[in-house]
């Protein structure tokens, strides 16, 4: 969860200034959360206390209001009616369900879960069910080819493009169908965390999800941030998330790691 949050913090800047290569600084003035680790984080706060997560990004959305939410997520905050979007929301902030269960049914379940209280269209659910079985499957010793596999099969995806067919003509996307196969991708070309999300944000597109996105699965698959981004990206962090946060890592992470 913390790859994700890391991604979101490195990727906030380069949404608003794209860039289509790979040589660029992690942390720059500008940098910080967004939405994208808001409501993960909420999530995460959901799994860990039980409580209403539809009461959970409100009241996060209500704490943090000037995270960058998309504008019909923010009319949705004034009310509790999924608005059947398929954008990439449900997908970037599915990364404690991938953490949490420990069979692939629950998983696929409680992401389906997660992405309807909000996005409700089948190209969302299947984008943060994508992502969670990415990470399910990562954490577990699958392989890039059992990943890629399997995502194909949940979100239809074209998962055989190469981020070099990809990226010259790719721009902005916010919809789940044109953006989230393509971080996912960042994440199967990588060789390591750093350059998972060196992949993702040189795509040029809706930088701070799909870094968060790659960032969640090279997590998962590499085993471990390098300690001195890990330390930057509570550097960003306001003392509630910071407990939040640690507390999922030690319940749910930490001893996945070990195993």
């Amino acid at each position: 969860m913390l790859g994700a949050i890391l991604g979101d913090i490195i990727g906030s800047v380069y949404e608003v200034q794209p860039v289509k290569h790979k040589d660029f600084e992690f942390f720059v003035r500008g940098s910080g959360f967004t939405d994208d680790t808001a409501l993960t984080v909420a999530v995460a706060e959901h799994i860990l206390t039980g409580k209403d997560l539809v009461t959970m990004f409100h009241d996060y959305f209500a704490k943090y209001p000037h995270a960058g939410y998309g504008r019909t997520f923010g009319k949705w905050a004034k009310i509790r009616d999924p608005y059947n979007s398929w954008g990439n929301g449900s997908a970037m902030r599915v990364s404690p369900v991938g953490w949490a269960y420990d069979d692939k049914e629950t998983v696929m379940k409680r992401a389906a879960e997660t992405s309807a209280v909000t996005h409700d269209h089948r190209d969302a659910i299947v984008a943060a069910q994508s992502v969670a079985v990415a990470i399910f499957m990562a954490r577990t010793g699958s392989d890039k080819h059992a990943i890629r596999d399997a995502v194909a099969r949940i979100g239809s995806y074209n998962m055989d493009r190469t981020l070099a067919e990809i990226r010259p003509n790719y721009k902005f996307e916010v919809y789940a169908i044109y953006s989230v196969s393509e971080a996912i991708i960042a994440f199967l070309e990588s060789d390591s965390y750093e350059d998972a999300i060196r992949n993702a944000i040189s795509l040029g597109g809706d930088a701070d999800t799909q870094a968060c996105i790659a960032g969640s699965i090279a997590e998962a698959y590499y085993g471990e941030i390098p300690s001195e981004l890990s330390i930057k990206a509570f550097e960003y962090l306001d003392e509630s998330m910071k407990d939040v946060v640690l507390q999922f890592i030690e319940q749910y992470i930490s001893p996945k790691m070990k195993e």
